[in-house]
């Protein structure tokens, strides 16, 4: 199964370029990641991108980390309910 956390990350990028009517190739450009980096978050491949990588995404959204993170969805869970990942 999915690491929960992970797809609540999916979920926020895919929901704020969905609403900017932007790209994933279009946010790479903003945000100077990577389209394979993006593209294997999206996908699943990278399951716990690091700060650097979340803050380059947020402000290409013109938002700070703590405001990207700031989402119902993701303030409803909690890690303790994730599978060991210390």
């Amino acid at each position: 199964m999915a690491d929960r956390y992970s797809e609540l990350l999916i979920y926020r990028i895919s929901s704020l370029c969905q609403r900017r009517g932007i790209t994933l190739y279009q946010l790479s450009k903003m945000s100077g990641v990577s389209h394979s980096t993006l593209d294997n978050i999206i996908n699943r491949n990278t399951f716990n991108p690091r700060i650097k990588t979340l803050q380059k995404i947020a402000t290409a959204f013109n938002l700070t980390v703590a405001e990207f993170l700031d989402f119902e969805e993701l303030n409803n869970f909690s890690l303790d309910d994730e599978p060991g990942d210390e």
